[in-house]
């Protein structure tokens, strides 16, 4: 093997999921897409949940991660003094892993603990862990036990963090030798492909999305043809049985080839060229709507570490809303917003605001009713004063997204998805690709941005300015696909089924 290559945790990992992906990310780097922001946050909140578990040892000492060197010898020395270690390097054979949590028990033995910001454990979870015990005891320690330390989300902030209710700790089980062995033969591997002059030829499958979507997948999916079988709505196992026969467009899938109803109305659509309208129902959703129409939606940010009092972890708070109200078919709509500023917790002048505008008659139409629901839910457990008007507001919402889910129109252009990003560029010709800010997620990141400080006052008031834009659009979008499925629903056309 190379001298100068090091199988770092994150890269075996890696190897684990795809051999091209080692291979590129050791000989042409380069070619893997940076993090993005959503990414970079998510990094955030593990380290943030890091810090917490640190305070469960407060005999702990924090080995510096940052300069691989002094963390390697730092951690020899330390070792000698049998406390808990944080961020211990661990290298031994070309292998590497920092352990968050190194616990000394007994008179010579260790315990693992790494910590994770999600809520459950997951199976990557213990290929993670087996790594780290593997480095350990090549490197000669004994390890006693190992455990995963996962945030959890029945938590209630209440005043300053407590991180003993915050974490929990659960014990894994790692197999002894035959893991060794494993993990050996797997390190052997990766290490041969890493040393090979040629990238490695890899199929494209399930692996380029679990445990995590690769990197590379655009690069290596480039070759299918824009509207394909893996953009099949539902589980993708019909949609590989299918790739791996060489089929890759909806229009080559065999007759004989079992799909579900609604598999059946994507390649339908893709051989006709033509969308496909069910005009009963789509007509019985619009005659659902009762005026006035109030078009509502949501924008919100969440994390590890809850912010607020009365708050869990990874609960969604409300930080802004958009509403446009048609009082009557073909009137001008009214629209209302609201933005909280980046003081304080914001979900009591939210939902201040959101009844301020909102009248007690007509339908309330969203997108994807289960978000805004559960939204509208937590407020009213914290404002109990509001829970009446709450639940007369759910009693008024209607989804949007329904006769999308349901395939009552589908559209190939919308690959598989039902999602308004999806939808309102095929039935309006408007997308969101104009817009600074131009999903939910990126919408939460820059608001927190404003909150955080990280922003300087004229960074502020653009980023408020495109955030009005973005929550419009969301609610005006709407509007649009109702008067789209209007026409549609009474022109005259061979289209219908």
């Amino acid at each position: 093997m190379t001298k100068n290559k090091l199988l770092s945790k994150s890269k075996y990992l890696n190897g684990l999921q795809c051999p091209k992906y080692l291979w590129v990310k050791f000989n042409e780097p380069d070619r893997v897409p940076r993090f993005d922001a959503s990414m970079l946050y998510r990094f955030n909140q593990g380290h943030l949940v890091g810090e917490f578990a640190k305070k469960l040892f407060p005999d702990g000492i924090d080995i510096p991660a940052d300069d691989f060197t002094i963390n390697l010898k730092q951690t020899e020395e330390l070792l000698k003094e049998r406390k808990p270690l944080f961020e211990a390097g661990i290298m031994v054979d070309n292998t590497f892993s920092r352990i968050d949590i190194l616990k000394p028990v007994g008179d010579d033995e260790w315990n693992i603990i790494e910590v994770k910001s999600s809520t459950k454990i997951r199976n990557i979870n213990f290929h993670d862990v087996s790594f780290q015990k593997y480095c350990c005891e090549k490197y000669g320690l004994k390890i006693r036990n190992c455990f995963l330390m996962t945030v959890n989300n029945e938590y209630v902030r209440q005043s300053d963090i407590d991180p003993t209710s915050l974490l929990t700790t659960s014990k894994i089980r790692i197999q002894g030798d035959r893991a060794t062995s494993e993990i050996q033969l797997r390190v052997d591997s990766m290490f041969s492909t890493i040393d090979s002059e040629k990238c490695p030829a890899v199929t494209i499958g399930k692996q380029c999305n679990s445990p995590y979507e690769c990197p590379l997948k655009e690069e290596c999916w480039s070759f299918l043809p824009d509207n394909n079988i893996l953009d099949m709505y539902g589980s993708k196992s019909s949609a590989f049985k299918l790739f791996g026969k060489g089929i890759y467009s909806f229009k080559d899938i065999p007759d004989d080839f079992q799909l579900s109803g609604k598999q059946e109305i994507q390649k339908g659509c893709d051989i006709s060229e033509k969308p496909h309208i069910e005009k009963k129902p789509i007509m019985e959703f619009l005659n659902n709507l009762e005026y006035p129409l109030h078009y509502l939606d949501f924008e919100t940010f969440s994390g590890a570490i809850p912010l607020f009092d009365g708050t869990k972890p990874y609960q969604q708070i409300p930080f802004q809303f958009s509403l446009h109200v048609v009082d009557e078919e073909n009137t001008t709509p009214r629209h209302y917003s609201f933005l909280a500023d980046a003081e304080g917790d914001p979900r009591a002048e939210f939902i201040v605001s959101l009844k301020r505008v909102m009248g007690n008659s007509g339908s309330i139409v969203v997108y994807n009713q289960s978000f805004e629901k559960g939204v509208l839910k937590a407020l009213a457990e914290m404002f109990p004063e509001y829970r009446d008007w709450v639940e007369n507001l759910d009693d008024r919402i209607i989804d949007l997204l329904a006769p999308f889910r349901s395939f009552h129109y589908y559209d190939a252009r919308q690959k598989g998805s039902a999602s308004i990003k999806n939808v309102l560029p095929v039935l309006t010709g408007t997308s969101y690709d104009h817009l600074e800010i131009s999903d939910g997620m990126n919408a939460s990141l820059a608001f927190l941005g404003v909150i955080s400080n990280s922003a300087s006052a004229e960074e502020i008031i653009k980023i408020r300015n495109d955030l009005e834009k973005y929550c419009a659009l969301d609610t005006e979008g709407m509007i649009w696909i109702i008067d789209k499925l209007k026409k549609l629903t009474v022109a005259d056309s061979d289209d219908e089924d």
